[in-house]
């Protein structure tokens, strides 16, 4: 495979770094890029800025990112990735702590693949980035973006 297998996406170290650890069960951590907020993830997706000359053709093969970020909202960050044909049909999952069904309503509408709670114990958060990571990853069959 070539680049990451997933990309992480939190303003907050500490959810980052234990989404992280616990997607590296799944995977080697090599595999797993992260951003500290939503400008990073699109210079990241679109090799823009410190990105500059990543091959886009290499996507994540899912992007798990939380909802409320700073400096950008992370449904304008799924907005971004949905109006590009580079990573259009890119899984993206919506890791949230919140549980207002206006919130999950809105990331479906912006084009979220899923909606993953936040889980606030750390066993929960492994079996939950598993079975997201088992499928998306591992099982899910997608097409590759246009040339």
């Amino acid at each position: 495979m070539k680049g990451p297998a997933v990309l992480v996406v939190d303003d907050n170290p500490d959810h980052l770094e234990l989404t992280v650890m616990a997607l590296a069960e799944c995977c080697h951590q090599e595999q797993i890029a992260t951003a500290a907020d939503g400008l990073e993830a699109l210079d990241f997706l679109f090799a823009r800025g410190r990105h500059a000359g990543r091959d886009t053709a290499h996507q994540p093969r899912m992007v798990v990112l939380d909802m409320k970020l700073v400096r950008m909202h992370g449904l304008e960050v799924l907005r971004a990735i949905r109006a590009d044909a580079r990573t259009a049909a890119l899984p993206v999952l919506m890791h949230s702590s919140s549980t207002e069904k206006g919130d999950i309503a809105a990331c479906y509408a912006a084009g979220a693949n899923g909606y993953v709670g936040k889980a606030t114990d750390y066993d929960e958060l492994r079996r939950r980035m598993r079975k997201a990571y088992d499928f998306w990853v591992t099982v899910n069959e997608r097409a590759e973006p246009p040339a």
